[in-house]
């Protein structure tokens, strides 16, 4: 006997305000029905659980208490001021930028010139144009099989970067995508990006998630990434999600390598109180290259979630993922990740690590590496590791005359060094570890 599980008031919630703003909502008659699939879609899975395997370390059912309105315009007020404020360190990269404010695209923030190779327009206006391919590629993330994360973001997205780069062109200088939260009131923003590399080109593309000065700290962000390398391409893939420790963090890249392709993401979190950062990697061509690492912060109750799939459908392809957590107070650091090697797969290489810095006795780091493979010529391996400072080390540093928190300080940037290597823009890699200091320089002693 099926026994029918009764809505929380966030599900409640969700499918009330889909139904007060869908006539809201940017899209064609094509789109308008692709959400109204999706939120059916969402309204039989609920939020996923602790008995859906995927989630059994982040059960959204019980985390996510409220709801809150969609943002579906955006009237607030922000200067460029307010904006290098919120960026911090990233406010000073060379680089073309394409500004969102509550899920909505400011030209008057973003750079209009034209940069050669490079095409960039925002989702809403592919939305308004009645492009059915459009709708068609909302209904294949959406389906009643889905994630029910995928299904919510196709229900409320607003807007997003539609990005397209030449076949054969390299990009001087990386395309930031900022997405920033304001206002005084706390909103639930949905956003989508789609990035598309042409076959021998070469870009980076930065994804920067942030909350400017007296914006709401409970804000809720559902961000989906589709991204497609083509043959040949090289793409790095930088995203940055801090927040103010209250907010809530879902996001989904779904990344498709064609042959010889080269793909390169990281992703750094901190400041979330819950966050779950979801990777779905496939390979379309043989040859491809995939690299993925990250960086997440974790202090107070906040929980960080780090859930990924690679697929190898073709052979003589490789893989690589690091990912290193700092944990403190009572934060939770979670990993799932999944390495599929497919039967016609030969030659595959994949290799996996996970590691967590345990800066207090009540974290809690979950960590669950999967290999499923079904070929026979393949060199694969996966490993975990958590640990608490090298008590010997922090003596060392404070036996030479560093003070402890500074020794603490200096102990864990090192240990999330080797993360935060992984991203090759100088630039970049200076602003996630200034950022990540900053971080470091409060934990306690």
């Amino acid at each position: 006997m099926n026994v029918a599980i009764p809505k929380t008031k966030a599900e409640q919630s969700l499918s009330e305000a889909f139904e007060a703003n869908a006539a809201k909502l940017p899209g064609s008659a094509a789109v308008q029905a692709a959400r109204a699939t999706a939120i059916g879609a969402f309204n039989k899975l609920g939020l996923p659980h602790r008995r859906v395997e995927e989630w059994k370390y982040t059960d959204l059912r019980v985390n996510l208490k409220d709801a809150l309105p969609p943002a579906v315009s955006d009237a607030a007020l922000v200067t460029a001021a307010d904006l290098a404020g919120a960026l911090g360190g990233l406010a000073g990269l060379d680089a073309t930028r394409i500004v969102f404010v509550n899920g909505s695209f400011r030209a008057e923030l973003s750079d209009g010139a034209a940069i050669r190779g490079l095409e960039v327009q925002p989702l809403s206006r592919a939305l308004t144009a009645a492009q059915d391919k459009v709708a068609e590629g909302l209904m294949r993330t959406s389906g009643p099989e889905g994630d029910a994360t995928i299904a919510l973001n196709t229900a409320f997205m607003t807007d997003g970067a539609i990005v397209r780069v030449a076949d054969g062109a390299t990009l001087a200088k990386p395309l930031l995508m900022v997405f920033a939260t304001a206002g005084a009131a706390a909103q639930l923003t949905s956003v989508r990006n789609i990035i598309a590399t042409g076959d021998g080109s070469a870009a980076t593309v930065i994804e920067a998630h942030v909350v400017l000065d007296g914006a709401a700290a409970s804000g809720q962000t559902n961000a989906l990434t589709e991204l497609t390398v083509g043959q040949s391409a090289t793409l790095a893939h930088v995203k940055i999600a801090a927040g103010s420790g209250k907010s809530v963090h879902l996001a989904n890249w779904n990344v498709s390598l064609g042959r010889d392709a080269t793909y390169r993401g990281f992703q750094y979190t901190s400041g979330q109180a819950l966050a779950r950062n979801q990777i779905n990697a496939v390979y379309a061509g043989v040859g491809g290259k995939l690299d993925l690492s990250g960086a997440y912060l974790v202090r107070g109750t906040e929980h960080v979630d780090t859930t990924l799939v690679i697929d190898h459908a073709v052979p003589q392809c490789e893989s690589r993922e690091l990912f290193k957590g700092v944990l403190d107070d009572r934060g939770r650091g979670v990993f799932q990740g999944k390495i599929i090697v497919r039967p016609d797969a030969q030659k595959t290489d994949g290799k996996q690590m996970a590691q967590a810095l345990m800066l207090s006795p009540d974290a809690e780091f979950d960590s669950k590496p999967e290999l499923e493979i079904y070929a026979d010529d393949v060199v694969c391996g996966h490993g975990t590791t958590s640990a608490e400072l090298d008590a010997d080390l922090l003596f060392y540093c404070m036996s030479r005359g560093i003070p402890e928190n500074e020794a603490r300080a200096l102990l864990i940037e090192s240990f999330i060094g080797e993360a935060l290597d992984k991203v090759e823009h100088d630039g970049l890699r200076e602003a996630l570890s200034r950022s990540a200091n900053a971080w470091l320089s409060a934990a306690k002693g």
